[in-house]
């Protein structure tokens, strides 16, 4: 269903709507040159997209700490987003990488002062159901395992910038790859729990919901909304510090992305998780970020046009 796709790509002012085959970009885009570039997942549910302002918000934040010049405003990214769905009929079970890229340089060169053309802009949006090859198995829960790699710190390379430079997460998803688990958890340079290289990390101890503090991994939007959701449920949350070996005696574990929603986590590093079944916290969650969904605050509405079938 994705072979015929149509994603749009380029400059402020001049992006397209390309055929699957021909969407590329040039051999010197900054994103080919040296991985520069941001990016955020946006999903999108019955005609409306999920988080679509928050998820704007931290594209613009990364690309001013990246430094980024003429970049796209906020209404040529909505246009192209709705154009996009639009042109592929899209309007549920579908999930969308934004792609924003420093641009074109006038040369071959990790120097800045070389993109004089403005920044890039892909949307690329796919038929991507929240169960899928492509995500996570939310119904019985998925395996981990500990990365041999750390997470980056704010002092090398800061995750609270949303980059396209992931071989800090793709070094572990092979890991994970080759040991036939879902993802990998990454510690940071102390040796606590700070994400796996996809998804933030939740786990369940005594009734209390823990969860490592954002100085190592990326703050992410499912992330607040959980957070928020504890709150709202009164579940007690801490936000910290959290070590390895609470993850492994943990009554529950579970994940947290745009793209898979929460996924119970059954098994780390060998060691079974509470009963090896997803467990009452998570479900309990699951439900009320279901509610989410349908609430007006956290979406933004499609314009109407035809569903592809």
């Amino acid at each position: 269903r994705n072979s015929s796709i149509l994603a749009w790509v380029g400059p402020p002012g001049a992006g397209r709507l390309l055929p699957r085959a021909s969407a590329t970009v040039s051999v010197f885009d900054s994103a080919v040159q040296g991985g520069d570039a941001a990016w955020e997942g946006l999903r999108v549910y019955a005609g409306r997209i999920f988080q679509f302002e928050r998820h704007l918000a931290r594209l613009f934040a990364s690309a001013k700490a990246l430094d980024f010049k003429n970049v796209h405003s906020k209404t040529e990214i909505f246009r192209a987003v709705f154009s996009t769905l639009a042109a592929n009929g899209m309007r549920d079970g579908c999930h969308i990488r934004l792609t924003l890229t420093r641009g074109v340089k006038s040369t071959s060169s990790m120097n800045p002062n070389f993109n004089v053309f403005g920044c890039t802009l892909i949307v690329l949006a796919e038929w991507k159901p929240v169960e899928s090859v492509a995500t996570y198995d939310n119904s019985r829960g998925v395996s981990l395992i500990t990365a041999s790699q750390r997470r980056n710190p704010p002092s090398c390379l800061d995750s609270k910038i949303h980059h396209n430079n992931l071989l800090n997460n793709i070094l572990p998803k092979i890991q994970a790859n080759l040991a036939g688990a879902a993802d990998a958890i990454m510690l940071d340079l102390d040796g606590f729990v700070a994400e796996t290289n996809a998804c933030n990390l939740f786990a369940v101890s005594g009734g209390t919901v823990l969860t490592p503090s954002a100085d190592a991994c990326l703050p992410g939007v499912t992330r607040e909304l959980v957070i928020r959701l504890c709150q709202d449920l009164g579940t007690p949350l801490e936000e910290r510090k959290v070590s390895l070996a609470e993850f492994h005696a943990a009554d529950e574990v579970f994940t947290t992305g745009t793209m898979g929603e929460l996924t119970p986590v059954v098994l780390i590093d060998g060691r079974v998780i509470g009963d090896g079944v997803p467990g009452p916290v998570v479900k309990h969650i699951k439900t009320a970020f279901k509610g989410l969904i349908d609430d007006p605050k956290n979406f933004t509405r499609l314009p109407d046009f035809a569903v592809s079938s």
